[in-house]
């Protein structure tokens, strides 16, 4: 059984690096991306930062007119990282308020470079997918190959019988934000189970 996704469309949550990266072609990507959920008129939700690739994708969605909202801890707003020139920031006491809230906001997410906390945020809204916690769609904008290993691990766990195959499918994948985003629109996501078995695979 499957459940479609063509739910209401207004905003996406962007997990991405509190750093810029190496390479100028991680920041392009994120203002293309902002770019393009301004044009769409979708939302941003956010981590709340000013600096790295959250900044910079914020950024992008105000310049083209678009609204954003953070969400961001307490402790990381008291380092003077908070946004302040966003639509709206929210400042919560813990990461995990931060992450219910950004799924709660959020109709789907996409994920840019980051480190640690990026893929923690973003791989718990793919995990709650799968647990039938919710059912929103999940992208990652694979930037000049950057998330090639994650991927390639997927396919491993797969094929080792720790991801059920139908769960890696549903994780979308592709370098150009508007295709990614189009892919999410009308992604018919698999109910959600809480174990795997033999059947799953």
């Amino acid at each position: 059984m499957s459940i479609a996704t063509l739910r209401p469309w207004r905003s996406i949550a962007v997990y991405c690096g509190s750093s810029v990266g190496n390479s100028p072609v991680y920041g392009e990507a994120a203002r293309e991306l902002g770019r393009v959920l301004a044009e769409r008129g979708l939302g941003l939700v956010y981590g709340g930062g000013s600096i790295g690739l959250m900044g910079v994708v914020a950024q992008a969605v105000l310049d083209g007119g678009g609204t954003v909202h953070g969400v961001i801890t307490e402790a990381l707003h008291r380092k003077e990282v908070g946004n302040a020139n966003i639509t709206s920031l929210e400042v919560v006491e813990t990461m995990h308020e931060r992450k219910a809230r950004m799924a709660d906001l959020a109709d789907g997410s996409v994920i840019l470079p980051g480190g640690f906390g990026t893929l923690d945020e973003f791989m718990e809204t793919v995990t709650w997918n799968q647990l039938g916690v919710h059912a929103k769609p999940c992208g990652v904008l694979n930037i000049a190959s950057f998330y090639d290993p994650l991927l390639e691990f997927i396919d491993h766990a797969v094929d080792h019988g720790f991801i059920a195959a139908r769960y890696a499918d549903s994780l979308l994948v592709n370098e150009d934000p508007k295709a990614l985003l189009d892919a999410m629109r009308t992604l018919t996501l698999p109910t959600g189970i809480t174990v795997m078995t033999g059947r799953d695979r």
